[in-house]
């Protein structure tokens, strides 16, 4: 395998938004195993530091296809478009206050009766929009539409970070 090649190359999937999870995690453990760094330890120096190399490349690729807000990032990087930026803020106003006013929810779950029913009830909220975002970039993305869909990456930026805070608060909840 050429470490220059592209993460769906290294995947030998075709570059496209849908991937088979199934078929990329299968992939992934046979490469694991096929170059995993101690299958190579009575090897020379140059060929650990390429296996130790190429096993941080099938890492990285693995990492990126199977989340998607990275792999619609590393999608219009192929299309020589940075939508990995964390300052890129869209522009849509709407969409702003919704997020401002999810936030605040988040930062009143400790105090709700429920404290689990209320993350329970904005998770759903956040995969629902999350998830409808998705599908907005794959539509823009098989039409070309770059733009909106450079912008739809950063409003999944904003419900990816979301979702990890609220994950962080329960583990925190849990841990009371």
């Amino acid at each position: 395998m050429k470490l220059s090649s592209d993460f769906f190359e290294i995947f030998a999937i075709p570059i496209a938004w849908q991937v088979d999870s199934s078929q990329l995690q299968s992939t992934y453990h046979k490469l694991q195993q096929e170059f995993h760094p101690d299958r190579y330890a009575s090897h020379s120096e140059s060929e650990k530091r390429l296996a130790v190399q190429t096993a941080s490349l099938i890492n990285q690729a693995y990492d990126t296809l199977k989340s998607p807000l990275k792999r619609a990032q590393y999608l219009l990087e192929l299309k020589q478009i940075d939508a990995s930026q964390d300052s890129h803020i869209t522009s849509d106003g709407a969409f702003l206050m919704e997020q401002i006013e999810l936030r605040e929810a988040l930062s009143e779950v400790r105090d709700s009766a429920d404290p689990f029913a209320a993350l329970d009830s904005l998770r759903s909220g956040v995969e629902s929009s999350y998830t409808e975002q998705q599908n907005q970039f794959q539509a823009q993305y098989q039409d070309s539409d770059f733009d909106h869909a450079f912008n739809t990456v950063a409003k999944m930026q904003f419900s990816s970070k979301l979702l990890d805070e609220i994950e962080q608060l329960e583990a925190e909840l849990e841990d009371l």
